[in-house]
């Protein structure tokens, strides 16, 4: 059995087309995004999301179709091209959308309309009608209709939105109702104009901030390497402070209140819960302490992969930019879909609704093309994520087993994603497939979880809550086995279950190893998260402290830690994979090579004192049984059987 494992890692000797039926199905998938795109721009609905329409259903600047059973529809509005709200500011939170008549008008009111003679004249002298099509101009001040048909005055001065032909206030604190129902704090205008200003007054101290986190986050990877064994005592020594100050604290108030013992029920319930927590604190603090001797040789591991990643971003130094590139990417396909969303918004055969306007509503089986879409929103996202993972693993695969560092290809990562694009992408449309299938369901049930919420039980709730908990759990799961079975991909050219069963055994044989990788090493990268986040921040308060000419600084500080955290999670979350995959790596060459001749290993020398330690500290350990002594090279005698 021994020798077909053997076979089986065969590190980058040859490459073959792996899932391809499943490449095939995400092409046919993309090709039906594809159509729902196509088909609501055909049936006119990206005319009416650029040009606008009116309640009546006509699209603004252009000669429109009669619909029936409905009055003002069918009208030539080439000269009108701008849609006009006859109450801008009230906004329909629960349905999203503007609850007023909608028009089209030749031009914006440019500057405020106190009364119905201001809109009168308006109307005459620049050509602009902004009361209903069924007024002309002379009736505004005379006919009763006239209330409901005309804009709710005073019209705020308004401007046209670029590309969208919408007149908008140009005051925003006509949204400050909006903003208020979201932000529940702003409750005077001016808190949220002052927060805002804010914001604009230090624009470039912000940029400069955003720019500062990005070095910091690129030195960090640097150094990370150097650092790792202080960050690691840092860890150590703040869980033993944690843990026996805790403890301390817990036993040191049980004591004071026993000798000062009240005898009353309240006091005596008190003093057992202190007892029942002090000894609950002092077992947890044993078994902790138990665990980090057991994991003390691991964590030497993770102190010398964390140093060979260090080496390999030295080695391939694109690898630092692959965020921006899946990013970039990201932010490409989501514009494309909100696009396509707010079409499938304003698609569809219009419909009278109960006011006597129309509205535009999907029939038949076209209502679940919303579904299809949102599908292909999770499904691709993860398709893009998961390129990055096998561009990543790819990468760093090629660099662990080029035994000649010299003899690397001159850019490895575009050789990674020449082998991506030309082999691999069927698995990686896999793997994010089983993804998808997971997410679906939660977002389904987190869904059902908000509609419900203050209608169901306890119960109820709990059991959702439960349930959305083991699906989030079972997805970080199988990314982590994801991004591993992408490694042996990488490794092999085998098709996805293959690699995922092949990189699920290594890692169940080497369980403790990837639990103080994942344990310790996360760890360490959260605590650089949280250094960089600090960084930024305190020289944040240093800038805005010097320009003391407004008084909020609290928004633009809580912008720049933001955006400092998500640069510094994206850096490191690179770093992270490169540990995955080398651990991977390490774990095969460990596997399959035991140094001898002819087996030599592939690690980096830093890897290799390590196992020589190790070696060492299990020969000691085997002198006095002698049957740990030859566990030493577990695979060689039945390599050669």
């Amino acid at each position: 059995s021994h020798k077909s494992s053997k076979r089986e890692w065969k590190p980058l000797e040859d490459h073959s087309c792996t899932d391809v039926p499943w490449l095939l199905l995400f092409i046919v998938f993309c090709v039906g995004m594809g159509f729902i795109c196509g088909f609501s721009i055909a049936t006119g609905a990206a005319a009416r999301l650029l040009s606008g329409y009116d309640s009546y259903g006509n699209i603004c600047g252009q000669k429109n179709v009669k619909v029936e059973g409905i009055v003002n529809s069918g009208l030539d509005l080439t000269h009108k091209k701008y849609v006009f709200f006859l109450d801008p500011c009230n906004i329909d939170l629960v349905h999203q959308r503007i609850k007023s008549l909608a028009l089209c008008v030749s031009a914006c009111p440019r500057k405020e309309l106190k009364t119905l003679a201001d809109i009168q004249k308006f109307a005459e002298t620049n050509g602009s009608t902004l009361c209903s099509y069924e007024l002309q101009p002379s009736e505004y001040t005379t006919d009763p209709r006239a209330a409901k048909l005309c804009p709710k005055y005073p019209v705020p001065e308004s401007a046209p939105i670029p590309f969208f032909h919408r007149c908008a206030p140009v005051n925003i604190s006509c949204y400050a109702k909006f903003a208020e129902a979201l932000i529940t704090f702003v409750s005077d205008s001016s808190v949220l104009h002052r927060l805002i200003s804010g914001v604009m007054t230090s624009k470039e101290i912000i940029m400069g901030l955003c720019l500062l986190s990005l070095v910091l986050s690129m030195i960090l990877m640097v150094i990370i390497r150097y650092i790792s064994r202080v960050l690691v005592w840092i860890l150590t020594v703040l869980v033993v402070l944690g843990s026996l100050g805790g403890t301390g604290v817990l036993w040191w108030l049980y004591a004071k209140k026993r000798i000062s013992a009240v005898e009353t029920q309240i006091a005596k319930d008190n003093l057992q819960a202190l007892l029942i927590y002090a000894i609950s604190a002092t077992v947890f603090s044993v078994i902790l302490f138990l665990i980090m001797l057991i994991m003390r040789k691991r964590v030497a591991l993770t102190i010398a992969l964390f140093h060979v990643a260090g080496k390999v971003f030295i080695h391939l130094p694109l690898l630092v930019f692959q965020p921006f590139w899946t990013f970039f990417v990201l932010i490409l396909f989501w514009t494309y879909w909100i696009t396509v969303l707010l079409f499938l918004g304003t698609t569809g055969s219009p419909v009278p609704n109960e006011e006597g306007f129309v509205e535009f509503r999907m029939v038949g089986p076209l209502k679940y093309m919303w579904w299809y879409h949102v599908v292909g929103l999770i499904w691709i996202s993860e398709f893009i994520l998961a390129c990055q993972q096998m561009t990543v693993a790819g990468a760093v695969v090629t660099y662990y087993f080029t035994r000649e560092k010299r003899n690397l290809p001159f850019t490895p990562i575009l050789a990674s994603v020449n082998r991506l694009v030309c082999y691999h992408l069927g698995t990686v449309a896999k793997g994010s497939f089983i993804i998808t299938l997971v997410k679906i369901p939660r977002m389904i049930l987190m869904y059902i979880h908000t509609q419900l919420k203050g209608k169901e039980n306890a119960c109820a709730r709990c059991m959702l809550k439960a349930c959305i908990c083991c699906l989030w759990c079972l997805e970080k799961c199988l990314t982590y086995l994801n991004q591993n079975a992408y490694t042996a991909t990488a490794i092999n050219s085998t098709n996805f279950c293959t690699s995922a069963k092949d990189a699920f055994i290594i890692l169940v044989e080497n369980a403790l190893r990837v639990a103080a990788i994942n344990t310790v090493g996360d760890f360490m990268l959260f605590l650089g998260k949280v250094l960089i986040v600090c960084s930024t921040g305190l020289a944040g308060i240093m800038l805005l402290n010097y320009q003391r000419d407004y008084t909020i600084w609290l928004l633009p500080l809580i912008i720049v830690c933001l955006f400092a955290f998500l640069v510094a999670h994206c850096f490191l979350s690179i770093y992270e994979m490169v540990v995955d995959v080398l651990f991977l790596c390490f774990a095969i060459d460990t596997k399959y090579n035991d140094g001898s001749p002819g087996r030599e290993f592939y690690m980096d020398k830093v890897l290799m004192e390590f196992v020589e330690n190790s070696r060492k500290s299990m020969k000691e350990a085997g002198r006095g049984g002698g049957a740990e002594g030859r566990e030493l090279k577990p695979m060689v005698g039945a390599d050669e059987e």
